[in-house]
């Protein structure tokens, strides 16, 4: 099994976190919110004892992005650190409380065309994890195998005329997830690879710029 959810598994993730050269970016710089995004690990629900992440799909009467496919996360408050947002937000919109040792590290700051600086947070749920997704925000919540976006076809990338750089896709059970949960999803899977690949300068679909 390429990612069985053991003990072992979760130090090498957290070693290869730790390992990464991340790119951090200052928001208040380059005029943007800081935000952060829970990559959660927990146990798939098939195969048994393999690794998965949460993915949700917001809710229909979200003012913003509502419908399409996310990490759970949101603006930091204040002066809130990207770890503990994105704790506050899982269990906001999962119902998943864990505390500031879940984090297992950060992946590569992420600037949206939408005003936000996002950092990706890596958890670790541990096992016997109940979602409780918040209606409000989530339309549901899947547990999707890291095996999924481990495939070599589950990545592509395409051209649009209204920006010169590529847009990433990833295919989940034949639907397709954009930037910016692409770009986090594709960092990841590389890192889980043993590959340091950057996405920063990776291009979000116009429905997603507002």
């Amino acid at each position: 099994m390429l990612h069985p959810f053991t003990e072992a598994f979760r130090r090498q993730v957290a070693a290869r976190c730790a390992a990464l050269p991340r790119l951090a970016m200052d928001a208040t710089a380059l005029g943007l919110k800081p935000a952060a995004v829970a990559i959660t690990l927990v146990e798939a629900e098939a195969p048994a004892g393999s690794a998965a992440f949460l993915l949700t799909e917001r809710a229909a009467g979200l003012r913003a992005h509502s419908g399409q496919w996310a990490l759970p996360g949101g603006r930091c408050d204040g002066a809130e650190s990207v770890v503990t947002a994105a704790l506050r937000e899982l269990e906001e919109e999962v119902g998943v409380r864990l505390g500031e040792a879940a984090a297992l590290g950060l992946l590569d700051d992420y600037p949206t065309r939408s005003g936000y600086l996002v950092t990706p947070v890596v958890l670790w749920a541990g096992e016997g994890v109940v979602l409780r997704p918040n209606p409000d925000e989530v339309a549901a919540v899947y547990r999707v195998a890291l095996a999924d976006i481990a495939r070599e076809d589950a990545v592509d990338f395409v051209s649009i005329p209204e920006s010169d750089r590529r847009v990433v896709r990833v295919y989940i059970e034949g639907s397709r997830v954009h930037a910016p949960t692409a770009a986090f999803l594709y960092q990841f899977r590389e890192l889980l690879a043993g590959r340091i690949t950057r996405v920063a300068d990776l291009e979000q679909p116009v429905f997603a710029w507002r």
